[in-house]
């Protein structure tokens, strides 16, 4: 059954599996909380533009993606801050508006291609020692951050206003954790594909939800639905040659479900 981890790929991608599956549900559950969740989806279509131009350009598709959806992020903040627009519009503006780009610029490297396919839906082939270098130091920092930043983040994700009126400077809390998010999304696509990333920041915490009811509870609870489903799902889509990400986003699904029923008796 562990004859996987004679093959060097597989230990990278569990690696990087199990780094993405704390950060992941970390930065979720201050989404949830918030009824911000949308934002992982955008962001994630977003990534999509910086892989595109990696390709074009033969430069490394995470570095050019990681840069592009924290750009985003920091845009995304700033159209929020200034009330014009309400928070669904300019989602939907930057998630249009990314996927046209991503498009016209896959065009020009001459359509889809096996390489693109492994960023869109994740595949364990590809996590390469220079990928785990850069998952591992943005772990770091992503955490590092929340710790130092967790009762500031809990605070703004639980009322702005109140937050506001304490004297937090909730316009740059919430551009470093759209910021965190950014990075959460671009280490994910590898193992998770971009297309089903925001599933693993946000379905362990809505899991979690059911079963506890404290914030740190649930917190850590996320955390381990989602080590759970990471690593089921590498294991099932190895022997079954399966999508990696849609094998582990599958899993966390199941556990949703069991979960829901649990609750319920």
């Amino acid at each position: 059954m562990f004859s996987l981890f004679q093959y060097d790929f597989m230990i990278r991608a569990f690696i990087a599996g199990g780094i993405i599956a704390v950060i992941a549900p970390v930065i979720g559950i201050f989404l949830v909380v918030r009824r911000f969740s949308l934002i992982v989806d955008t962001l994630a279509h977003v990534s999509l533009v910086g892989i595109a131009l990696g390709l074009l350009l033969k430069l490394n598709p995470m570095i050019t993606a990681l840069i592009t959806t924290l750009l985003a992020s920091i845009g995304i903040e700033k159209l929020r801050e200034t009330k014009k627009l309400y928070e669904e519009s300019i989602l939907a503006l930057f998630l249009s508006g990314s996927l046209a780009t991503a498009l016209i610029i896959i065009s020009l490297v001459k359509g889809f291609n096996a390489n693109l396919f492994s960023y869109l839906f994740g595949s364990i082939t590809t996590v390469t020692d220079n990928d785990l270098v850069i998952i591992g130091v943005c772990a770091i920092v992503t955490l590092g951050v929340i710790w130092l930043l967790y009762k500031e983040f809990f605070f703004v994700a639980f009322d702005e206003e109140i937050s506001t009126t304490q004297g937090l400077p909730v316009g740059f809390l919430n551009t470093i954790l759209i910021c965190l998010a950014a990075i959460a999304i671009s280490l994910s696509m590898r193992i998770v594909g971009i297309l089903l990333t925001g599933a693993l920041m946000i379905i362990p915490v809505i899991t979690a939800t059911q079963l506890t009811k404290s914030f740190r509870s649930t917190l850590f609870l996320a955390i381990g639905l989602s080590l759970i489903s990471v690593f089921i799902g590498l294991f099932v889509s190895y022997y079954l040659s399966l999508s990696s990400g849609g094998t582990i986003v599958a899993v966390a699904i199941i556990l949703f479900l069991l979960t829901g029923i649990y609750s319920r008796n």
